[in-house]
């Protein structure tokens, strides 16, 4: 159906413009409109968009709804069309009653912004109902004395349609005796009388029956029927008369079933018959015959059912006595209602959302309006929420109330509220009701993860296996979902000359760091990267942290010995007096270790020796030194086998050769080594020839021995004069080897080089320290305790 053009000659009244804390609550003019009852659901009221001035697709954007005061949907929205239309068939009898014109209030709810239009809704009345009598037959004593123009009221007709289908007049059949009049009352009603003729007479017609139709002004009309039966009875010249014309009185409206409400009283000063009185209801509605009842003989009216104020505030009976000559009285009852407090007050939710972003401003939450079907005090309502909640209660307009946040929520310091509504009348006894929200805050990515530690520190032993697992670094990130989920990254090193990416890489998923090839303490003793936490927000917020890793070292290095040299070459020989007391330093072994630590903890070891006994090894700094005094017993060539190990574990070790000659004097340095002296002895016939006549002319042995005590005094005198190295035929300049105390010796040394006179060996000797006190360091010098030997050796050819 179309919207009724009917408009109220009222102006359209502007409802107020409602607008705090970013919530806009906009009232615009009543919209009036209407539609006829019975109307098939899903029938055209109005367009609400056409009607609003809004655009296509605004209804829906804006969330447009529709509800009703009685909270009852009886129009539809279609939001896509903003077509109104209705819900239901709509039965103005069942919605209004007697009321007219029968009006329903609605309101129409759309956000964004929140606004609110009153309107209403008039439900027009069809003649779908026929006039209907309480009473089929109503029977009237009439005295046949009974003058011309006396006028009997009858009881009207019900009709629940209203205004023009309603009754709008009276008819009985055609006679000769009585017409029918009609009259109002001061409530707009007509009632039917019946107004005599023609005298009656008992005597020719003792009874008589007319017929009685109502009529509604409906198109067509609808009628209903009643039978009048007439008695024409005897003269009885005293009608009853009510002690009072109007009876008012109060019931509570919880009284219970079987109250006496009132006592109505009549009496007739008739006597025998014509003074018996009868009590009854006259012209009583369905309504009120349901609710009361009366005693026909003591006229006490009864409540039948219980009372509720809120539907029904008062009542009018109207009582009639009739004695037993058939005359009668009427009077009133006026019954008021009494409201108690048995309705606790009602919140209906209009609009809620059960999620909030968290840092979001003031954001409304819910819309919803109160009622309390009580009067009075005990319609008067308070509302209320929990205290210490970041969360308002704002009164809107006609009991209307928006809940929103009081400010930013964070989702981190609590994710989810639990409000109670409360709504309390003020009653007595108070009722109330109440309405529990959950509101959940939606997470914002405003925390950046964080790790546990600023920095880390790993240790990873050198010589790992490579994809080694060797620790991790692990951050957190307060907030959920995706804003939670961390994705780990190695940052670009500040070195840019350490190749980080070969050297480590890191789970994205757990922050596992791994070890992408074995790693040599040698090489890299320690380094130091970045790392980040990323986590998936939009923007996505990320945080940093440093890891060192240290290498641990490894006994993965045998000693290495500089000195004496091991390179294949002819071996080196050292020369020792025999004059050397015990102590005397023979040489010195010199290693390193590549490790470090007490992996490179040096010590020296003897294991083997031509004759045990007479050289040792000190073992902290490798010094080889005589253990006893020499004799001319002793053979003139040792061989020395020395061990040189390391503190780690298992133990590496390398071993070195010494070949010692012992000496009479410091000329024999220049004479060829055993060794090549046998082989100078086969490849010279002269050698040979002279060692024969040695051994068969002894009568030159004495001038040999002459020859040879002359030569040794003079290289002693030659070797004086050049720092103690003889010269030999060809001039072999004398070099000083300084073994400097930063090393592994516990002191510098200085020793006296002679090179050997053949070409093919570049090996060099150390004959004996050139400081004269170097045989005082005896087996109580601190160089044993040196820990610089542990370390490192210095050698300085000079």
């Amino acid at each position: 159906m179309e919207a009724d053009g009917w408009r109220c000659s009222r102006q359209r009244q502007v409802l107020f413009l409602f607008m705090f804390w970013g919530v806009s609550l906009a009232g615009t003019e009543f919209g009036w409109y209407s539609v006829m009852e019975e109307t098939e659901r899903g029938s055209f009221v109005v367009n609400l968009a056409k009607d609003l001035g809004l655009g296509d697709g605004e209804l829906v954007a804006r969330r447009a709804r529709v509800l009703f005061d009685d909270n009852k949907q009886h129009l539809l929205l279609d939001s896509q069309t903003g077509d109104l239309l209705t819900n239901e068939k709509l039965d103005r009898e069942k919605l209004c009653g007697p009321t007219e014109p029968c009006m329903l209030y609605f309101q129409i709810l759309m956000d964004n912004p929140f606004q609110m239009y009153r309107a209403e809704l008039r439900v027009r009345d069809m003649n779908d109902h026929s006039p209907v009598f309480q009473d089929k037959e109503m029977v009237l004593k009439i005295l046949e004395n009974t003058a011309e123009g006396t006028a009997f009221q009858l009881e009207r007709a019900q009709d629940s349609d209203g205004g023009l289908n309603g009754i709008q007049n009276y008819t009985i059949n055609p006679n000769s005796f009585f017409h029918i009049k009609i009259t109002g009352n001061d409530e707009g009603m007509i009632y039917p009388e019946l107004v005599l003729d023609k005298v009656l007479d008992r005597e020719e017609q003792q009874e008589l029956s007319l017929t009685l139709t109502a009529l509604d002004g409906g198109s067509p009309p609808r009628s209903g029927i009643a039978t009048i039966r007439i008695m024409i009875l005897d003269i009885n010249d005293n009608a009853p008369q009510f002690s009072q014309a109007t009876y008012v009185t109060q019931a509570l409206e919880n009284s219970p079933v079987g109250s006496l409400i009132a006592k109505v009283s009549a009496r007739d000063e008739d006597f025998g018959v014509n003074a018996d009185i009868s009590y009854s209801f006259f012209d009583a509605s369905a309504d009120i015959r349901a609710t009361f009842q009366i005693n026909p003989f003591s006229g006490e009216i009864i409540l039948r059912v219980l009372l509720d104020y809120e539907l029904v505030k008062s009542y009018k009976i109207n009582i009639q006595a009739t004695d037993g000559g058939g005359l009668s009285a009427r009077c009133k009852v006026l019954v008021e209602v009494l409201d108690t407090n048995d309705n606790p007050p009602e919140l209906i939710m209009s609009s809620l959302s059960n999620s909030v972003a968290e840092n979001s401003p003031e954001t409304t939450v819910a819309v919803f309006r109160i009622k309390d079907r009580d009067s009075g005090e005990n319609g008067k309502m308070v509302c209320y929420i929990q205290d210490n909640l970041p969360f308002l209660l704002r009164p809107s307009m006609e009991n209307f109330y928006i809940l929103m946040t009081e400010g930013a929520l964070d989702r981190e310091s609590q994710a989810e509220y639990n409000i109670t509504i409360t709504v309390t009348d003020m009653g007595s006894p108070r009722l109330k009701t109440q309405h529990s929200i959950t509101v959940l805050v939606s997470d914002v990515n405003d925390n950046a993860p964080a790790f546990t530690q600023t920095s880390y520190t790993l240790w990873v032993r050198e010589n790992n296996s490579p994809a080694l697992h060797i620790g991790s670094v692990s951050a957190t990130d307060t907030d959920a979902g995706a804003n939670a989920q961390l994705t780990y990254s190695l940052l670009p090193p500040q070195d840019p000359h350490l190749p980080l990416a070969s050297l480590v890489s890191i789970n994205a998923d757990n922050g596992h760091l791994f070890a992408l090839r074995s790693l040599d303490y040698e090489a890299l003793q320690a380094f130091e990267f970045g790392v980040g936490a990323t986590d998936r927000g939009s923007p996505a917020l990320s945080s940093q942290a440093r890891v060192r890793v240290l290498v641990l070292d490894a006994n993965d290095n045998s000693p290495f010995v500089l000195y004496p040299l091991q390179n294949g070459s002819a071996p080196c020989t050292e020369l020792v007096p025999r004059a050397a007391e015990a102590g005397y330093l023979v040489t010195k072994v010199v290693a390193v270790d590549g490790d470090s630590g007490q992996n490179a903890w040096l010590s020296y070891q003897l294991l083997k020796a031509t004759e045990p006994g007479l050289f040792g090894v000190w073992p902290h700094n490798g010094e080889v030194r005589t253990a006893r005094l020499l004799s001319e017993r002793d053979a003139p060539k040792h061989r020395l086998l020395v061990q040189v190990r390391d503190n780690g574990e298992p133990p590496r070790s390398a071993s070195v050769t010494l070949h010692v000659l012992l000496v009479d004097g410091f000329s024999q340095p220049y004479l060829p080594l055993p060794e090549a002296a046998a082989e100078q002895a086969r490849a010279d016939p002269l050698t040979v020839y002279l060692v024969v006549a040695l051994a068969s002319v002894s009568s030159l042995f004495l001038l040999s021995v002459l020859l040879f005590v002359a030569v040794r005094l003079c290289r002693r005198s030659r070797a004086a004069s050049l720092g103690g190295c003889s010269v030999p035929e060809r001039p072999f300049p004398g070099h000083l080897v300084d073994v400097s105390g930063t090393g592994t010796l516990s002191q510098s040394y200085q020793y006296e080089v002679c090179l050997m006179g053949d070409p093919g060996t570049s090996d060099f000797k150390f004959l004996k320290p050139i400081l004269p006190n170097i045989q005082a360091e005896g087996p109580g010098s601190n160089s044993e305790e040196n820990p610089a030997f542990r370390n490192s050796f210095g050698l300085n050819l000079q």
